[in-house]
């Protein structure tokens, strides 16, 4: 009796991955997910550090549990800001490469599918879904360009698409493959009550940071300050946490916006110059470039502001810090609202 074929299934995290693989697991092969870190992932990091009633997960580790399959995570974050610096086809209407996002993931997917054995890769693309990545003209053009070709099925839609060689060959059913277009939810969520599936990642813009229009802006604002398109993983990182203040071309501000952030921040101290209140209940924030002694005050001052219990209260004591030195302490008066210059937050 032949062996069951093997099929590597790209885990999102989210639903129409997960139905994905259940399809083509229901056919009898064996099936293993693989997900690419890349750092801008939006649940890998958020979940993480709000402090949040909500269960910690990782989603795409959930899904697979879910399904009982193994999941292999692969680090692609550095050969990915090739990706992000210098797309091929460009962006989409933030800073999200989709298109080239996609041909790279399938590309080191048919790289694992090559080097461990397994006979073809299943993605949950719905056909007209994204509007870069999952059009009815973009997506042969994914799967020439990635070298998946004739090996990639795409089971939520694949009888809008020419039958692959999983098909031809009689390894899948196509009369099995589901024939779901456009951006509704309907016809996943219908398929999820009929696996008994209830619960799910909801999808929220897709599970990418560079889609967010602020994070974008975030990460332009430092290029620019860099004067190149330049980035480490925990600049991207610290993108995502805290509110962003520009105050001078050459620092910004990174405040904590509550206690799991301000948690998260502590463990930058020994890299950044730091400035928290010793003499209330406030943020930790973190200094990314270098400020001038004329600048102390309106850090001391901004920082002032968002401290807890400042009624009545004639002065709030700031320190300024480096490792274990102390550049500055001061006693100031927090900025009132309206007096924070506009363009400071970003």
């Amino acid at each position: 009796m032949p062996l069951p074929k093997k099929a590597i299934a790209l885990i999102s995290g989210g639903l129409d991955s997960m139905l994905a693989a259940r399809l083509i697991m229901d056919q009898g092969v064996h099936v293993e997910g693989i997900n690419f870190y890349t750092g801008f992932c939006v649940e890998g990091h958020t979940q993480a550090i709000r402090a949040t009633d909500k269960p910690k997960r990782n989603n795409a580790l959930w899904v697979a549990e879910q399904l009982g399959i193994k999941l292999h995570i692969i680090d692609t974050s550095e050969p990915y800001k090739e990706v992000v610096i210098n797309p091929k086809y460009g962006y989409g209407a933030q800073m999200n490469p989709c298109l080239d996002c996609k041909i790279f993931m399938l590309t080191h997917a048919k790289k694992f599918m090559d080097e461990n054995g397994f006979d073809f890769i299943i993605t949950g693309e719905v056909v007209g879904q994204r509007p870069m990545s999952q059009r009815s003209q973009t997506m042969p053009l994914v799967a020439k360009q990635s070298g998946t070709e004739d090996l990639l099925v795409r089971p939520l839609c694949a009888k809008h698409l020419p039958p692959t060689l999983p098909e031809r060959e009689g390894w899948l059913d196509r009369e099995k493959l589901l024939d779901i277009s456009g951006r509704s939810r309907k016809a996943q969520i219908e398929l999820a009550e009929r696996f008994n599936i209830d619960e799910y990642a909801q999808p929220a813009g897709g599970c990418c940071f560079l889609t967010d229009p602020n994070y974008t802006r975030k990460l332009q604002d430092l290029w620019q300050a860099r004067g190149d398109k330049r980035y480490e993983l925990d600049d991207i990182v610290l993108l995502k946490v805290g509110r962003h203040f520009r105050m001078q071309p050459y620092f910004k501000l990174i405040m904590a916006r509550e206690e799991g952030e301000n948690n998260y921040l502590e463990g930058y101290k020994s890299q950044y110059t730091h400035v928290f209140s010793t003499s209330h209940t406030g943020p930790l924030a973190l200094i990314d470039g270098v400020p001038e002694a004329k600048d102390f005050e309106d850090i001391a001052r901004l920082l002032a502001r968002y401290c807890r219990k400042l009624e009545n209260v004639s002065g709030v004591k700031i320190m300024i810090a480096q490792k274990n030195q102390i550049l500055a302490e001061l006693t100031v008066a927090p900025f009132e609202p309206d007096a924070i210059p506009q363009g400071w937050l970003l």
